[in-house]
């Protein structure tokens, strides 16, 4: 199954497996079997960043995308998959100046050994940097072949419309999706003008964190350990009242369908209108087969409107 991102020539798997596991919670063996099992499902769609994973201790950044670079090579899959990278947010190259983008997509691509990037995200906005010196990089790298299409992560709605009216304005190359951190848990930020202008200017919507850090796959209830995830700290703060009441329907759409309830929660977000495709990670193969459920599984209009209201910060 593959979903058309407008404005491209690409094609991909409604479920993006998210790369920054990689090099951090999983090693190299345990992110192979992942990939693997990935393409094995149908798969093609695989999201990373030049800072995975600097954010862990004792990690510099990078980790993600030499290992998926590794893997790439290992098993002749570059023209197969589609690599989503991003730039901005590594140690030593933050920010979206010409200067670091060059820098950077350069390391990119030396990690991940392939001579282009298919989708090239600015991994957060740069208000230090006039928008038109970061499209004008980035459509010179688009006609270099470096870069097949850009795209925008973490960006408030104004911003994102000036991007596209400066780049319309200048001739320059567009944003195609944007990425947004968006949840059953997390609606606030994307729900409103972003959604809207997604929907005007015919952007894919790619979110990350789709299960909230993990919480939407069940996992974290009253009573659970804890463990030694890196994230079940996170993960836990979303059991609330709110929280407790989407595990409730979750589970009850879970165990009326037969699937998991993380399947059940990415199908809520492919169920969006702009959502073209859902990004989550996925630490072994046994963690990824209970999310692949959610690519041919299609919620019915009730299911999608119990799942939302159970998420409204109305009841809280």
């Amino acid at each position: 199954m593959r979903v058309p991102i407008d404005g491209s020539d690409l094609s991909v798997f409604p479920l993006c497996l998210g790369g920054n596991v990689f090099g951090w919670t999983a090693d190299e063996r345990e992110s192979f079997a992942v990939l693997d099992a990935y393409v094995a499902a149908g798969g093609n769609f695989v999201d990373t960043a030049d800072l995975y994973a600097a954010f862990a201790p004792g990690k510099r950044g990078g980790e993600s995308e030499e290992t998926i670079g590794r893997w790439l090579r290992a098993r002749g899959a570059r023209d197969q998959i589609v690599i989503a990278t991003k730039v901005g947010r590594a140690p030593g190259l933050k920010g979206l100046a010409p200067a670091t983008i060059r820098a950077a997509i350069e390391g990119s691509l030396r990690r991940l050994q392939t001579d282009y990037i298919d989708l090239y995200y600015a991994h957060d906005d740069d208000p230090q940097t006039p928008l038109v010196e970061t499209l004008r990089t980035f459509d010179e790298l688009v006609a270099e072949g470096r870069v097949r299409y850009i795209a925008a992560s973490n960006y408030s709605a104004p911003r994102l419309r000036e991007a596209l009216a400066v780049a319309e304005h200048e001739g320059l190359a567009r944003y195609v999706a944007l990425q947004p951190h968006y949840n059953l848990m997390e609606r606030e930020e994307f729900e409103g003008e972003l959604a809207e202008a997604c929907e005007e200017h015919g952007l894919a919507c790619l979110p990350y964190w789709s299960l909230a850090r993990g919480f939407l796959t069940g996992k974290y209830r009253d009573g659970s350990p804890l463990g030694a995830s890196p994230r079940a700290e996170e993960a836990s703060a979303y059991l609330d009242a709110r929280g407790r009441r989407v595990l409730t329907a979750l589970d009850d759409i879970a165990a009326e369908r037969g699937t998991s309830v993380a399947a059940v929660a990415l199908a809520w977000l492919l169920g969006q209108s702009t959502v073209a495709a859902a990004v989550a990670s996925a630490r072994t193969a046994e963690q990824l087969a209970g999310l692949l459920p959610a690519v041919g599984l299609r919620l019915e209009r009730g299911e999608l409107t119990a799942l939302t209201a159970a998420s409204s910060l109305d009841d809280q």
